[in-house]
């Protein structure tokens, strides 16, 4: 299974994607993006990272995501062994199944959101993980982290897991990119290095860097305390 969430929080302006699947490495694979892009997410049997780069460079050069995924996936002589979705900088999304997508493969879409996975356990995998997203009331990055949650406990994938992937980017923060290639907890790996990214000396860190917004941002940080034992 590879199932994978984009999302876009229209009151903080940031995009983020999530995923997992039952093989490796599922965020470098999976997930691309940027702030003045939009996010992509190209899985499938015999999965394309250039169709991930390519649908990004069309959205930014101002097709929405529905054209560009269409474009994209027109081409392929290869495309029934892909899956694609997209999410524009406006918000927007699209989305592509391949013919040949290993059964139960779909995808499902609401306001600012797009899900889809193959190889999962039912259509029920699909709807969960929506559903959680969009009753979830909490920050974008933890709203994805718990759809991943809600998509595994109605049913994921009868292998297992083994990895997971969260990126949020955003024009008024640096990009989080937050990956767990291989373990046998990947969403519990994944949400702890979630709370390590946020928080403590490293969360303090972050707030120091550059963003798109302010790029030369470089108000001082100094280290007081360690970064891994709690103080």
């Amino acid at each position: 299974m590879t199932l994978s969430i984009l999302a876009f929080d229209e009151k903080t302006g940031a995009y983020g994607g999530a995923a997992t699947t039952g093989s490796l490495c599922v965020g470098g694979w999976v997930l691309r993006g940027d702030a003045e892009s939009g996010l992509s997410a190209s899985q499938g049997s015999l999965p394309s990272t250039m169709w991930g780069t390519d649908v990004l460079t069309l959205m930014r050069g101002g097709m929405n995501a529905a054209e560009a995924v269409a474009k994209i996936t027109s081409t392929d002589e290869g495309r029934a062994e892909r899956q694609l979705a997209a999410l524009d900088p406006l918000g927007s999304t699209g989305h592509f199944t391949g013919a040949n997508s290993i059964p139960v493969a779909d995808a499902r879409i609401a306001t600012h959101v797009v899900v889809s996975g193959n190889l999962l356990a039912s259509a029920k995998v699909l709807e969960a993980c929506l559903d959680r997203f969009l009753t979830d009331g909490g920050s974008l990055d933890t709203r994805l982290l718990n759809a991943l949650d809600a998509a595994s406990r109605a049913g994921g994938d009868s292998r297992g897991l083994l990895s997971a992937a969260l990126l949020v980017v955003s024009r008024a923060q640096p990009p989080m990119t937050l990956r767990v290639d291989h373990s046998e907890t990947p969403l519990t790996d994944l949400r702890a290095l979630h709370s390590r990214a946020t928080s403590g000396l490293y969360g303090d860190w972050v707030r120091h860097v550059p963003t798109l917004d302010d790029p030369q941002r470089s108000a001082p940080f100094t280290a007081t305390r360690d970064p891994v034992t709690p103080q």
